[in-house]
């Protein structure tokens, strides 16, 4: 495999370190976990013949944009910012429409595109994600929703597949989209490269999620995200929330739906989710008490949600 790594001035340092590592790392074990494995090849692509990144590392640029349809996958790391304003500044700067315009003109039949954190800006940019999946940095989810409301954006998910294209959430998701490159060559290398370099298994963004931070976005989703935490072990009734929030059940989903892309009954189930993951994990609790703890009278309920939540990651 040929990997395209795009690097312009002041991407993040750390993204695009993280995507090297690993795939040379990659490339180096390969023959240890099975030697029939091709090669894995890596090279920076660039607008110039060097980049500087955000942590003042400087690269050195192997091939020009303009060759980037010779590789098999490209990858767009994080575009360096951090803010809605400064992201949308950012994608009309002369090199990242010159990326824009190098990932326009890619064959989806031959070339992959992975992109992560606000790479994934720029992909969308290309109209290549209408009505495809893609995942983000949660807390841009309300701007790209905004700026490309055919997407159907998964703010939970780490990684999402969608034929030949590949996104990843916040800038250390690179380290994700990295080992699902590596996953879709071969499980288990991948398996042996997250063991040596001691990479913990994140299946979902919903973690590190704070909806608190879309405060300025929509406060009745801030509002109905408080609410249900405080309720996790009751019964859910969207009308009943609403009414308790002061607001109408019609508001209510719809609000919910354009922050968050989610159901309100969606959301509350990914809560659930990631509480009981979390009773897991630090708790002695068994299946059914947790289950209890999360709103579920059934331990086989939430047993099925999480079957299902692993399928989608």
């Amino acid at each position: 495999m040929r990997i395209g790594l795009i690097a312009i001035d002041g991407c993040f340092g750390s993204a695009v370190a993280s995507v090297i590592d690993i795939v040379r790392v990659a490339d180096g074990a390969r023959g240890d976990v099975d030697p029939r494995i091709d090669p894995i090849e890596l090279a920076i692509l660039g607008p110039k013949r060097r980049v500087t990144t955000t942590a003042s590392m400087t690269l050195s640029v192997d091939h020009p944009l303009s060759e980037s349809a010779e590789f098999d996958v490209v990858v767009v790391p994080a575009l360096g910012t951090l803010t809605a304003a400064a992201t949308n500044d950012a994608l009309q700067g002369r090199d990242a429409r010159s990326v824009i315009a190098s990932l326009g003109r890619l064959d989806d039949a031959t070339t992959r595109i992975a992109a992560a954190c606000t790479g994934v800006f720029a992909v969308a940019e290309t109209g290549r994600m209408h009505h495809r999946r893609a995942t983000t940095s949660w807390f841009l989810g309300p701007e790209f929703l905004k700026r490309y409301p055919t997407v159907a954006l998964d703010l939970d998910t780490m990684v999402v597949v969608d034929g030949n294209l590949v996104t990843a959430g916040a800038a250390f998701a690179h380290i994700d989209l990295a080992l699902s490159l590596v996953r879709s060559i071969s499980p288990d290398l991948a398996q042996h490269v997250a063991k040596l370099l001691i990479i913990d298994e994140r299946p979902s963004q919903a973690a590190f999620v704070a909806y608190e931070h879309l405060r300025h976005e929509d406060p009745i989703v801030v509002e109905f995200e408080r609410f249900v935490r405080a309720h996790l072990d009751e019964p859910f009734n969207v009308a009943f929330v609403a009414q308790s929030l002061g607001t109408s059940r019609r508001t209510l989903e719809r609000r919910v739906r354009a922050a968050l892309n989610l159901t309100p009954l969606g959301f509350v189930q990914r809560l659930r989710i990631e509480r009981a993951r979390h009773l897991s994990a630090t708790t002695d609790l068994t299946s059914a008490e947790i289950a209890l703890r999360v709103g579920y009278a059934n331990a086989e309920t939430l047993r099925s949600l999480l079957r299902r939540e692993r399928r989608r990651s």
